[in-house]
């Protein structure tokens, strides 16, 4: 790490990656929990072969998800 703070730009991913896979106190889910439904993993295979999800299904998933971080908020 460079101690002037001039290689903020290889760090970048990393921070984003951390901050988009920790669980928030107030909606006890991470954003991309939140969002996708899923956790965030380093080295996931993209080319995963099988059916794919109905979106129909997914957003049905999607609203549980954001409902329950909706509520989660409020309680907070």
């Amino acid at each position: 790490m460079d101690h002037r703070q001039k290689d903020w730009p290889e760090w970048l991913a990393l921070a984003e990656f951390a901050i988009n896979n920790k669980v928030h106190s107030a909606t006890k889910v991470s954003p991309f929990m939140a969002n996708y439904e899923r956790e965030l993993k380093i080295g996931a295979d993209i080319r995963r072969k099988g059916k794919v999800e109905k979106a129909i299904e997914f957003v049905k998933r999607m609203r549980q998800v954001q409902e329950k971080a909706r509520m989660a908020l409020k309680k907070a």
